[in-house]
C-alpha cells in the first residue's frame, strides 16, 4: 500500500483497487475525508488540535564558543506563561569566559522551562519550549502605558481619616516588684565595661555571596598561571614627555579624520609589536616539551567591566595603524560593558597589556595569562625628577614591568621593558612626522 501527503488529506491507493480512497488521519485514525471534514467543521476545537499540531518547538542551549560545553542559568527574565518575541532575550547564561544572551528564535507563548536560575545546562540540551500559535495577551501590548498608570495611581495622595488613640497610662509596678528591678539595675551598673571603640552600636554583620563563574574560572587560571609558570618580573621606566607632546598635537585631528580617540595604549601597542618581533621568544608558547614561536601577534588587552576584568584579544597587530587599534580597543571597550562580548573574541592572545594606571597603581607586577609567556603592567603617570644632561629636571614617568615565564624566557631577554621605552619614542616621533 502506498500512501502520499496531499496538503491535510491523504490519498491511499490499494494496488488490489483502481479507484484511491482519500481520507485524513485524525486524532492518529484514519478516517474518510468527508466525514473528517464534517468531524472538523463540528468540533472547532479538533480543528485547533490539527492546524497547532506542530506549533510548539523546543529550543535547545545554544554553542556558547569554542571549548565551552556548559554553563550557569545566571538569570532567567521569563517565566511560563509569558509571550516572548523574536530575538528577545529569554535568560542569561554565565560561563567561564563571558555572559550569554538566550534569545527566542521566533514569537510565542513560553510553554515551559527545563532550567531554573542557578542550574547548570549543557551545550544542546533542551532549554526551554516554545508555543508559537500563542497570542500575545492584551495586557502585554502595552506595558509602558500600564507602568504609567501604575505611577498615575501610586502619585495620587491618599486620605486617611485622623484616628485618636487614648492615651495609656503606664501600670505602676508594686513594691514587691520594685526591688528585684532596682538591685538588677545597680548591678548592672557595677560591672566594669569591656567595649573599647567610640559610642553608639558596634555592626558585627556579615554576608556572603556565591563567587559567579567567570570569577571561579578567574580565580583557577591565576593560581594555575603561578603553579606552573617560572614568573619572574623586571621593571623599567620610560619618559612619556613626547609620547604627551605628540598626542596633544594630534588628538583633534586624529579624531576628526578617523572618528576615535587618540590614547597612551596605542602608542604601547605599536611599540609592543616591534618589541615582540625582535624578540620572538617572549611571543611564544610552551605546550608539552616544544616552544611554539608565533609569527604573528595577538594583543590580549585588559578591559574593566561591571561583572570583572576581562582580556579581549586584538588579532593580527603588526597589520594595524594606530587608527585600527584605537577603533579596535573602543568597539571591544563598548562590548565589555554592554555584556555582548562573544568567548570568540577572548580566545587566543599571544601577549598580554594591562594598565592599571587607570586605577592610580603606581607600580605592580602583573600575573601572566596562561598559556602566555610575558605580560607588560603599565602604571600611573607621575612628575617625577630625573637627571637628562646633567640636569635634574621633571618628567612624566610612568613605570613599566615586565612579568615573564622564565622556563622559556632568558636573561638575555631582559632588555625587553628598554625596548618598549625607546620604542615609545621612536613611535611617537614617527607619528609626529606623519
Amino acid at each position: 500500500m502506498l500512501r502520499s501527503l496531499v496538503g491535510s488529506e491523504m490519498c491511499i491507493r490499494d494496488r488490489s483497487k483502481a479507484a484511491p480512497k482519500r481520507g485524513i488521519f485524525v486524532m492518529n485514525k484514519w478516517a474518510p475525508a468527508n466525514l473528517a471534514r464534517q468531524q472538523q467543521s463540528a468540533s472547532p476545537l479538533l480543528a485547533y488540535a490539527h492546524r497547532c499540531s506542530f506549533s510548539k518547538k523546543t529550543v535547545p542551549v545554544p554553542s556558547m564558543g569554542d571549548s565551552i560545553s556548559d554553563g550557569v542559568v545566571f538569570e532567567l527574565l521569563k517565566k511560563a506563561g509569558d509571550y516572548v518575541k523574536q530575538d528577545e532575550i529569554v535568560a542569561i547564561i554565565e560561563t567561564d569566559k563571558v555572559k550569554v544572551d538566550i534569545k527566542s528564535p521566533e514569537s510565542g507563548v513560553l510553554v515551559k522551562l527545563f532550567a531554573q536560575q542557578g542550574d547548570t545546562v549543557e551545550v544542546g540540551k533542551d532549554f526551554f519550549e516554545i508555543d508559537l500559535a500563542g497570542a500575545q495577551p492584551a495586557g502585554q501590548a502595552a506595558p509602558q502605558q500600564q507602568k504609567k498608570q501604575e505611577t498615575a495611581q501610586e502619585s495620587k495622595p491618599q486620605k486617611q481619616q485622623p484616628t485618636q488613640e487614648k492615651p495609656q497610662q503606664a501600670a505602676k509596678p508594686s513594691p514587691q516588684q520594685a526591688a528585684p528591678q532596682q538591685a538588677a539595675a545597680q548591678q548592672k551598673a557595677q560591672q566594669p565595661q569591656t567595649h573599647i571603640g567610640g559610642t553608639g552600636g558596634v555592626n558585627r554583620n556579615e554576608r556572603r555571596e556565591k563567587m559567579s563563574r567567570m570569577r571561579l574560572k578567574i580565580a583557577q587560571r591565576l593560581k594555575d598561571a603561578q603553579n606552573t609558570c617560572a614568573m619572574l618580573t623586571t621593571f623599567q621606566e620610560v619618559d612619556m614627555s613626547q609620547a604627551i607632546q605628540c598626542r596633544n598635537d594630534f588628538k583633534d585631528e586624529f579624531l576628526k579624520k578617523h572618528g576615535a580617540k587618540l590614547g597612551f595604549m596605542s602608542f604601547f601597542i605599536k611599540a609592543a609589536v616591534a618589541a615582540l618581533k625582535d624578540q620572538p621568544a617572549v611571543n611564544a608558547v610552551i605546550v608539552g616539551n616544544e616552544i611554539i614561536y608565533r609569527e604573528y601577534v595577538d594583543l590580549s588587552v585588559a578591559v574593566a567591566t561591571p561583572t570583572g576584568l576581562i582580556v579581549p584579544v586584538l588579532r593580527n597587530c603588526e597589520n594595524m595603524s594606530f587608527a585600527d587599534v584605537e577603533k579596535g580597543l573602543e568597539l571591544l571597550a563598548k562590548k565589555g560593558k554592554d555584556g555582548t562580548i562573544t568567548a570568540e573574541e577572548m580566545a587566543g592572545g599571544t601577549f598580554t597589556i594591562s594598565n592599571g594606571g587607570i586605577f592610580g597603581s603606581l607600580m605592580g607586577t602583573p600575573i601572566i595569562n596562561p598559556p602566555q609567556s610575558a605580560i607588560l603592567g603599565m602604571h600611573a603617570i607621575v612628575n617625577r625628577p630625573v637627571v637628562v644632561n646633567d640636569t635634574i629636571v621633571a618628567r612624566p614617568m610612568m613605570y613599566l614591568a615586565l612579568t615573564y615565564d622564565h622556563r622559556s624566557v632568558s636573561y638575555t631577554h631582559l632588555t625587553l621593558p628598554t625596548i618598549y621605552s625607546v620604542q615609545i619614542s621612536v613611535v611617537a616621533v614617527s607619528l609626529k612626522k606623519k
